[in-house]
């Protein structure tokens, strides 16, 4: 059990946590949450007895091991599956004690507790972890400087995975990770034997792999039972009820105080006054937890361009000699949302940069719009950003002659308000940072905008912001994301790059998660109740016109009602002598209104129509 007492803690003076109290029961898996910079990490720290508290106490078990991931592991010459075999540090004492041990009796202490910790099988367990991660068999035997820095992440992750610490607390896990190991880690979370708590932006992650969420907010903790929509949920009610309780208050406040006003000066009332201006003093005000501010991305809208935006006719792309993928027969239209799955390896960055213009194809034939703008987001673009530069001077670099004054609002649209526009880019979080090269990326309105990882860094209310942003965007999509809240709610296509090749993934991504997840089992297909005819892509086409279509019709014949309204609102018009005019105004206004009223009732049928179509 992870008991937490009545903690205070203060950075510069700025507390962070002031008698905050909480308890974890052993054995349970919990989402650590709250908003950026309320001290979620901090936290972690104090339970590693890195940091001291000023007041309070934490406490955990006697010889409880605490295991986490806080840097990657060193490039050195270890083989990956070593460096993980090594994390449990009581075997690998065992294993090197029973080199050099002679006592009979000792002897016979190591190799039972060897196999009460089950150490023969190590070697298949961490091999097991290092798989559902996304090493080979071959690249379990190299080197761990083989690997960039966010492969060895992955292997840190492996190491304090496998050595099955008593309480594992696990920072952001799934920034390092693709969608593949993002999934096999929620399942290997939910069989995890020892208590977990996950600091996470992933909604999936804290839905399907904790049964409790821990919120910190105004430098308390409260516990809630149940995952993250149970939390968000619960948490709405509270915030209805505390609502509609201080209104209550506020009118009850409100009468009171109108009866010491006007009676306060009679001596006939002066005993009545007297006890409700007690009563208003006892009165303890309900407070409202504060709305966080809206997290909002404004893109920019393109013009339309004819279909298709980009097609290809039996493309190779690669790298020189070595071709990754090959018989690409592809077409991307302006309406497209489409998500890319697919192991680590097998391509999606690849496909990426050949869509994007970055990377040349081999062979075959690829055609684009000639009026194609295309905008591109990746991690390693977020890591280029010039660190000694504001935002505002990164934009001015691209759009000098918009002004400042235009380019503060276009960063205020990306949630970079004035304070963090003349902040150096160094000093911003890792999700301002983002924030600024998701709007570098949609500067110049593009038709087709290609997203790598856009979740990385972003708290939950972003990544919400950002789903709404991507559904009102008017150009095509591409996403690549181990987020699947973002992909199901966003992506109405799914391409499987696998084998070299780049198919049409027909099933949905609950089938595909199961697919991972349980390699070894066929993916359960529905029970047949009735057979689905999808609809032709044509068809889906023809279905989002007629929802333009309608919005255009509706947004018209809106404009035409504010213009009588306006006419209306003219006091001449009321004059005995334009009596007849205004009968005519009125008999306008009422046919609009009317009109209106028709062409919503058929936006809502058509968008209805398209829903149904996208869902089949």
């Amino acid at each position: 059990m992870l008991r937490i007492t009545d903690i205070s803690y203060s950075v510069e003076g700025r507390p962070l946590f002031e008698g905050a109290t909480a308890v974890i029961p052993a054995g349970h898996k919990v989402g650590l949450v709250g908003r950026n910079g309320t001290g979620k990490t901090t936290l972690f720290r104090l339970i590693r007895g890195e940091l001291t508290l000023d007041t309070g106490t934490i406490e955990l078990p006697r010889l409880s091991r605490i295991g986490g991931v806080s840097q990657e592991v060193p490039g050195n010459e270890v083989s990956l599956l070593d460096t993980v075999l090594v994390a449990d540090v009581e075997r690998t004492a065992l294993l090197a004690e029973a080199e050099t041990a002679t006592d009979a009796h000792r002897i016979a202490d190591i190799q039972t507790r060897l196999a009460d910790i089950d150490a023969w099988s190590a070697e298949g367990r961490a091999s097991a972890i290092l798989k559902g991660l996304g090493f080979t068999d071959e690249e379990q035997r190299m080197p761990c400087s083989a690997f960039s820095g966010g492969w060895r992440m992955r292997v840190a992750l492996a190491a304090v995975l496998f050595s099955e610490p008593d309480l594992l607390l696990l920072d952001e896990p799934t920034n390092y990770l693709d969608l593949e190991g993002a999934l096999w880690l929620e399942a290997y979370l939910v069989k995890y034997p020892h208590t977990v708590v996950i600091v996470s932006h992933d909604r999936e992650l804290l839905n399907r792999s904790v049964g409790g969420i821990l919120h910190l907010e105004n430098r308390k903790l409260t516990y809630w039972s149940g995952n993250y929509d149970a939390f968000a949920r619960a948490r709405a009610e509270q915030r209805a009820l505390l609502v509609s309780s201080a209104k209550k208050q506020d009118a009850k406040r409100a009468h009171l105080q109108a009866f010491v006003d006007r009676f306060k000066a009679k001596a006939s009332k002066a005993k009545q006054a007297q006890s409700r201006v007690k009563m208003l003093e006892k009165m303890e005000t309900i407070r409202v937890p504060e709305d966080a501010a809206r997290t909002v991305f404004t893109f920019p809208s393109p013009e339309e361009l004819s279909p298709p935006i980009i097609a290809t006719e039996d493309v190779a792309v690669g790298y020189g000699n070595q071709i990754i993928l090959h018989s690409l027969n592809l077409r991307i239209d302006q309406d497209d949302r489409i998500a890319l799955l697919g192991r680590n390896g097998e391509g999606k960055s690849t496909l990426s940069k050949m869509l994007s213009g970055r990377l040349d194809v081999a062979r075959g034939k690829m055609v684009a719009s000639s009026k194609l703008r295309i905008g591109f987001f990746a991690q390693h673009q977020v890591d280029e950003l010039r660190v000694e530069e504001t935002p505002l001077q990164h934009l001015l670099r691209e759009r000098a002659e918009e002004g400042q004054a235009r380019l503060r609002a276009r960063l205020a649209g990306f949630g970079l308000m004035a304070a963090q526009a003349e902040t150096e880019v160094g000093r911003l979080s890792g999700g301002q940072k983002a924030r600024l090269s998701l709007l570098l990326a949609t500067l110049n309105a593009p038709h087709l905008l290609i997203l790598d990882e856009p979740t990385n860094h972003l708290d939950i209310e972003s990544r919400e912001a950002l789903v709404e942003a991507l559904t009102a965007y008017t150009g095509a999509v591409i996403l690549v994301s181990h987020d699947m809240h973002l992909l199901s709610m966003v992506a109405d296509r799914l391409w499987l790059v696998k084998g070299g090749r780049v198919t049409p993934y027909e099933d949905d991504l609950d089938a595909y998660r199961r697919m991972l997840v349980t390699p070894d089992k066929p993916v359960e297909k529905a029970k047949p109740v009735e057979k689905v005819v999808r609809p032709t892509r044509e068809a889906v086409m023809a279905l989002r016109a007629e929802v333009r279509k309608c919005e255009e019709r509706v947004a018209k014949i809106n404009d035409m009602r504010d213009k009588l309204a306006k006419k209306l609102s003219d006091p001449a018009l009321y004059e005995d002598a334009r009596k007849g005019e205004l009968e005519t105004w009125n008999r306008k206004y009422a046919e609009v209104m009317e009109a209106l009223e028709r062409a919503e009732a058929l936006w809502v049928a058509a968008q209805d129509k398209l829903d149904q179509a996208v869902a089949a």
